[in-house]
Formats: C-alpha cells, sequence, structure tokens
C-alpha cells in the first residue's frame, strides 16, 4: 500500500471532501422508504447541502469503513409540514404525462411563479386538484443505516462546481 492509499484511507468527513456512501432510509415505524445497496453509492460534496442537515451532521468525522445509524428530526430533513401548503390548483397547470389518471397519492409537476414544482395530489376533480406542496417526507423522523464506502478530498473544479463529479455524483 503506498503511503497516499494508505492517507486516502485516513481522511474524515470535513468540510470539502467527497464521501461515497450506501444508505438505508427508513421511517420511524420501520418502514424501508429507499436502499442504494444493489446499485452504485450516493457521492456528494461534505458542506454543500448536497445531503439533508440532518445526514451530513451526523457524517462529520466519519471515515471509510464506518457504519452508524442517523435518526433525523423534521427540522434537519424535510422540514415540518405545513398545512398552508396544501390549495386547489386548476388540472391545466399540472405536468403531467399524456393519459395519466390523476389520482389521490401521485406525485405531480405544476407551474408556479418561482418555476415547476413537484406537488402531491390530495384530491381529483373535474376541473381542478387540491395538492399538497410539502415535501412527502415532511414531517417525518427518518432513520439512515450508513455505510460510508470512500472520502477523498475534493477536487478544485468539484468545490468551485458545489458537488461531487464521478459515479454516484454529478456528470458533465
Amino acid at each position: 500500500m503506498t503511503s497516499e492509499s494508505s492517507n486516502q484511507e485516513n481522511i474524515a468527513v470535513a468540510q470539502n471532501t467527497v464521501v461515497t456512501f450506501h444508505y438505508r432510509l427508513s421511517t420511524e415505524d420501520g418502514n424501508e422508504l429507499e436502499n442504494s445497496h444493489g446499485g452504485d453509492p450516493m457521492a456528494y460534496l461534505h458542506g454543500h447541502k448536497g445531503v439533508i442537515r440532518g445526514l451530513e451532521t451526523a457524517m462529520v468525522g466519519k471515515v471509510a469503513g464506518d457504519s452508524f445509524t442517523a435518526t433525523v428530526q423534521p427540522a434537519d430533513g424535510y422540514g415540518l409540514r405545513n398545512e398552508e401548503k396544501q390549495q386547489r390548483v386548476p388540472i391545466k397547470h399540472l405536468r403531467v404525462p399524456k393519459k395519466a389518471k390523476l389520482r389521490p397519492g401521485m406525485i405531480v409537476g405544476v407551474e408556479t411563479e418561482k418555476g415547476p414544482q413537484q406537488v402531491t395530489i390530495v384530491k381529483v376533480g373535474k376541473f381542478n386538484v387540491d395538492v399538497d406542496s410539502n415535501h412527502p417526507l415532511a414531517g417525518k423522523v427518518l432513520t439512515f443505516d450508513v455505510e460510508v464506502q470512500s472520502v477523498r478530498e475534493a477536487s478544485a473544479d468539484e468545490i468551485s462546481h458545489g458537488h461531487a463529479h464521478g459515479v454516484g455524483g454529478h456528470h458533465h
């Protein structure tokens, strides 16, 4: 083993490091929502808001090979639910595939003053739909089971772009 690879293995997660990891994401009651195992690990540039705040905080100081569980409260995850984020929208403003049958629970796009946004359909009418613009995981306590695969110093390009490049990260 070269001294360079030895140094790479001992880098701890900190500002401007690129972290690759596998994870299982579940709700407080144990319902699994996502699982990266079986695919490429996720990669992110630490300190640049590439993952939710609670997970990023839990990553600090970890090194390749570490496994841990992080419980993330809503305020450090996808936020608290805001019931005022439910509204009635004309169906013509939705961005849905042609001939898609609208139904409650479906996630669709809607054009807003701030550009396109994803919303969840709550109720479907003849001309309008009631939608919820909260993130689907807003208000939920989340559990991440994490296996850190690698930690390395970020390149100057990654830092200037604000994200990790390569497998599991952004491709230009």
